[in-house]
């Protein structure tokens, strides 16, 4: 074992061992697993899937194979992060909702756009589109990309895929790694290959001169693109906000009413935000914000969106529609993010710089491509000169085989002319055969030539795959030497991937006005909020209190009178004001149960106790008393709590303290403190001074270290006021009146 000593000891800065390690970790998820690689539109993830199932043989015109046999297969091979990342990248690839150009074809249950998932990969079965082996898996067998070892070095997969269109924009991408994120909306194939050659005939094209071919984004789920001016800023910088609508539609009935029809959503809503979608709806009818509709109902299908809204007889149907665009997710904004991998480093790309990058790829692997069937059709011509050769002197050949006594002798004879050894019929073969002059390929060739290749019609075949050959290498160096010629080729394969897979656009892109909704202003009335000892809420009418008044009061913690138009203020043990809009609490009957203050408000009834709900129009009038358990109080002009926000400071508590009462001030002249210990307290309120709600205040009774304010009471001159304290009866009007600040009288309960 080597022993330790101080010169084996390396001595760094614990913080640079700790950056290097969180940069190399961050740059390790940057580039191999969260975003995707400029020049064929893949993450690791994705490429590995896609290579695996072509390894595997499992191609569009075959049978479906289980996805959990590719997961598997990908996972032990190429991408040893687990069953999940994989099956997720798969399962994304297949879904035309999300894709606008899906790369695998998937059998079974693989979600929906209303966010349910995929079943477990056990179930369900994928195979690759053509699409994907005709425009990114292709041209693997001619070397056109650097092949890189796997994880563990036992199998051998692709740098990249050679993609023959540019996939980042067709298919977009999200992902989120180390302190970065991208999010590229998906694309038009026929637009993005429009654009692509564009580029091809005039490298010097500006992004305005792409955008003629390329008009912005195709969302797979349709909508309207209403922001057409700012395209050109986000193309050029790869950064911006695209604003989508949904596709609305509009429907008479009989009697008047007319139905607002969803045909597509904005992108981003697809998943759980449609049913959020309906949830904010319902809730705008239950908040009184619209009062024209009747019913609303999700018709969707395989066949696609169908929303319908059900409005009223006479309803205002365009300001209906603009609410929705103000108060729903029906306008949404998709956050453009153009990071991808570009020359090994994380780079944020304008739409040139994404095509500039694809294209110069293309020309590489056409390069790599050609270059290869060059070489190998140069072979093929080299084999086919020395047997058309051969043919010509067949008799001497065959006198040369049979004279021979072994391969290795007639094989020196015909690319050396060497005849020592062999038996010929004649001078004359002899002095031909050792001017023969066969290239070691050919030599072989002829070797292994078979006896019908001498058929006529053979021979004659044999010529013309030779032209053919000839005319091959003499393109190829065309292709090879002529960079307008490469480019013709290139622009060729584009029109055919756009021939056989490109559709129309789906979303609509425009220039739309900024949709105003005027909000019925609600009629103002009166009501009644009940709220019970377990926390839920509600308000009723006037009339249905009169009718119920001695069970509203017998059923309910807190009865308050207030206006639909005004709000409603919580406050709590934690000296917190909680307010709630009077409009967010349903209104209803007496019996209906009503809603939990949680699901409106930031009240945390495991860490809160209420005191007091009063409503702010009747704070404003009333000063309030403010007392806590350690026996600070104070007085607050209620007029204070007129605020905006829904939670705020209501009172200031030193540490383990607590308010015990928050008290309405309005004919009350006495106030009487009870402690722990049973000491009581009674002196005027003139004597607790006014504060602001962010004060302290100030002692009210003193207190033994262990005791702390119980109970405070509050008395009026001449008012009987009895207490049960233990056993005992309190008068509190006999209690003896005392100053604030005062140890008060003990009474034994």
């Amino acid at each position: 074992m080597k022993q330790i000593t101080d010169e084996n000891i390396i001595k760094t800065e614990y913080s640079e061992i700790m950056q290097k390690s969180y940069i190399d970790y961050a740059m390790s998820v940057i580039i191999s697993r969260a975003l995707p690689d400029v020049r064929d539109g893949l993450k690791p993830v994705q490429r590995r899937t896609l290579y695996d199932m072509h390894e595997l043989g499992i191609r569009h015109d075959r049978p479906y194979r289980k996805s959990a046999r590719i997961v598997g297969d990908t996972m032990g091979k190429y991408h040893p992060h687990g069953d999940s990342s994989i099956y997720d990248a798969l399962v994304v690839m297949t879904q035309d909702f999300k894709k606008g150009l899906p790369l695998i074809d998937g059998h079974g249950n693989f979600g929906n756009i209303e966010g349910d998932g995929a079943a477990a990969m056990r179930y369900t079965e994928a195979r690759l589109q053509k699409v994907a082996q005709d425009g990114l898996l292709a041209d693997l067998d001619k070397d056109v990309v650097d092949f890189v070892p796997n994880f563990d070095e036992t199998e051998k997969e692709p740098s990249v895929l050679p993609a023959k269109f540019p996939n980042l924009l067709v298919n977009g991408s999200e992902g989120i790694a180390v302190g970065m994120a991208t999010s590229i909306p998906p694309h038009n194939l026929g637009e993005v290959i429009e654009a692509t050659k564009a580029y091809m005939k005039d490298e010097t094209i500006s992004t305005k001169g792409l955008m003629r071919y390329l008009k912005g984004p195709d969302f797979p789920t349709g909508g309207i693109i209403i922001n057409k001016d700012e395209l050109l800023s986000i193309y050029k910088t790869g950064t911006g906000k695209i604003r989508v609508r949904g596709k609305v539609e509009t429907e008479k009935l009989k009697g008047g009413k007319t139905n607002v029809i969803i045909r597509e959503i904005p992108y981003p809503m697809i998943g759980a935000n449609i049913s959020k979608f309906l949830s904010d709806v319902a809730a705008l009818s239950e908040k009184k914000t619209t009062m024209d509709i009747v019913d609303i109902s999700n018709q969707s299908s395989k066949e696609g969106i169908r929303i319908v809204i059900e409005l009223k007889k006479d309803a205002d149907v365009d300001n209906f529609i603009n609410m929705l665009y103000k108060k729903t997710r029906l306008e949404d904004t998709f956050g453009v993010n153009m990071l991808a991998i570009h020359e090994g480093r994380p780079e944020t790309m304008g739409l040139k710089s994404i095509i500039r990058a694809n294209v110069e790829f293309q020309y590489r692997v056409a390069t790599r491509k050609y270059t290869n069937l060059l070489e190998k059709e140069k072979e093929k011509r080299e084999v086919q000169e020395g047997l058309i050769k051969a043919c010509n002197v067949i008799d001497l050949i065959i006198e040369i085989l049979r004279g021979s006594k072994d391969r290795a002798m007639a094989k020196k004879c015909l690319i050396e002319g060497e005849t020592k050894g062999i038996h010929f019929k004649s001078r004359e073969s002899e002095i031909m055969a050792a001017q023969l002059q066969f290239s070691e390929i050919q030599a072989n060739a002829i070797l292994d030539m078979r006896l019908y290749k001498l058929i006529g019609l053979e021979i004659q075949a044999l010529i013309q795959e030779h032209e053919k050959t000839v005319a091959n290498i003499y393109r190829y160096e065309d292709i090879l030497s002529c960079k307008d010629s490469m480019r013709q080729v290139l622009i060729q394969e584009l029109d055919l991937m756009k021939k056989e897979y490109a559709r129309k656009r789906r979303t609509v892109i425009d220039n739309c006005e900024e949709a105003v909704f005027e909000e019925k202003k609600a009629e103002e009335m009166e009501l009644m909020l009940l709220m019970d000892r377990f926390g839920y809420m509600k308000t009723i009418d006037l009339s249905t209190y009169e009718r119920n008044k001695e069970a509203v009061h017998q059923e309910n913690t807190f009865v308050v009178r207030c206006k639909n138009t005004g709000k409603i203020c919580v406050f709590t043990d934690q000296a917190l004001l909680h307010t709630i809009r009077v409009s967010d609490i349903p209104f209803g009957r007496f019996r209906d149960k009503g809603i939990p203050v949680d699901n409106v408000s930031n009240y945390q009834s495991s860490k809160e106790e209420i005191l007091l709900v009063e409503s702010q129009s009747h704070l404003n009038l009333h000063r309030m008393v403010f007392v806590t358990a350690d026996s600070m109080m104070k007085l607050v002009d209620g007029a204070e709590f007129d605020v905006n926000k829904r939670t705020v400071s209501a009172s200031k508590l030193s540490p383990e303290d607590r308010l015990i009462s928050v008290h309405l001030l309005t004919e009350k002249t006495g106030i009487v403190l009870r402690s722990k210990e049973g000491y009581f307290l009674r002196f005027p309120i003139e004597e607790i001074p006014e504060k602001k709600k962010t004060a302290v205040g100030v002692r009210g009774m003193k207190l033994s270290a262990k005791d702390k304010v119980e109970e405070v009471y509050y008395t009026q001159t001449g008012e009987e006021q009895r207490i049960l304290y233990g056993e005992k009866e309190v008068d509190l009007l006999l209690i003896k009146n005392g100053k604030r600040d005062g140890k008060g009288s003990k009474i034994k309960g």
